[in-house]
């Protein structure tokens, strides 16, 4: 069984040759450069083989043809920062333009996927990672931005409606690039953000728009819910074939999500401090125990979110070899 049938095996609920696995990291710096960014993600493929490319643009990548200037401050993650804003006022959003996704730097991200995909062959499903409208809102806006949410909501909305075409450009053109699908990522469906009521007005309903957009485009996407306090139950009902979050941090478990969610869960493994310091036997008891909650089956081993810059060899190996291991 190849990359491409054991992720298939998961999503379905079949039975794979062996558990899946996948782990993904910033390249911060080179993440700034077409050409270095595309090699830096197959010299990570390449080294680890693993069952499917999450592709890795910064974080900041969807804000800075709008205006805001981001910098990277040392993040252990590798994540860079909004050190000025692109909105700086509510009146903004409503000035905010729909952008040609093929310059700029959105055009450079799909530049490097190309790149990267072209050398691929087809061989691993490669997965674009593309933010929720409200996250890029958020990224944009700064400080002010749940002020602006609750006091200037029709602004906001004109600039979330700019917001969610271009992110909907963007991702039919990651697919002409060479994208399989997509890392569709949400960090404020989170109860220690919004109500349930704000996400469904200002969230849900714009990320169920990029969804609808892709449907029958994309080969499968994978939804990844940011932080803690997840408004679990109501995305997992997303139209989505794979589901990421901080299972090893916040509620629910493996176990729990998987009598939830229809397709792979993608986790196991707590990645802001085990996979970054180990101990080894105590990453090889996360990796068994994410198989034991889920019988192996409708899951793809991998981090609750972005790993550590500086997870080193031995850990990130410990956790394909546990995976790996015939059971």
């Amino acid at each position: 069984m190849d990359h491409w049938g054991r992720v298939e095996a998961a999503i379905s609920g079949a039975v794979p040759d062996r558990v899946p696995v996948a782990l993904w990291k910033h390249f911060p710096g080179d993440d700034q450069d077409p050409g270095k960014l595309a090699a830096r993600t197959l010299e990570w493929q390449r080294a680890w083989d693993f069952d499917l490319v999450k592709f890795m643009p910064s974080g900041t990548y969807g804000v800075e043809d709008w205006g805001a200037k981001t910098a990277y401050e040392g993040a252990p993650n590798g994540a860079r920062v909004v050190s000025d804003p692109g909105v700086k006022r509510a009146a903004d959003w409503a000035r905010l333009p729909r952008l040609d996704v093929r310059k700029g730097v959105l055009g450079a991200q799909n530049e490097a996927l190309a790149r990267a995909a072209k050398e691929l062959h087809g061989t691993v499903p490669i997965l674009q990672t593309v933010f929720s409208p409200l996250t890029t809102a958020r990224k944009l806006a700064g400080g002010d931005f749940f002020d602006q949410l609750r006091d200037h909501p029709g602004e906001l909305e004109a600039g979330l409606r700019t917001i969610t075409a271009t992110t909907i450009d963007f991702a039919l053109a990651a697919l002409g690039a060479g994208a399989h699908g997509f890392f569709f990522a949400t960090q404020l469906a989170t109860t220690d953000a919004l109500s349930a009521a704000e996400y469904e007005k200002f969230g849900a309903r714009y990320d169920l728009e990029v969804l609808a957009a892709l449907k029958g485009r994309a080969r499968f996407n994978l939804l990844h819910l940011h932080g803690e306090h997840v408004m679990f139950e109501r995305l997992a009902a997303y139209p989505v074939e794979m589901l990421n979050w901080h299972d090893r941090l916040t509620p629910p478990a493996l176990a729990a999500g998987a009598s939830k969610f229809r397709g792979a869960l993608v986790g196991g493994v707590e990645e802001r401090t085990l996979l970054a310091t180990g101990p080894r036997e105590a990453i090889r008891a996360q990796v068994r125990d994410a198989i034991a909650q889920t019988g192996g089956r409708r899951l793809i081993v991998g981090p609750g979110c972005v790993a550590a810059i500086a997870a080193p060899a031995e850990n990130i190996r410990t956790v394909i070899e546990e995976a790996r291991r015939p059971s």
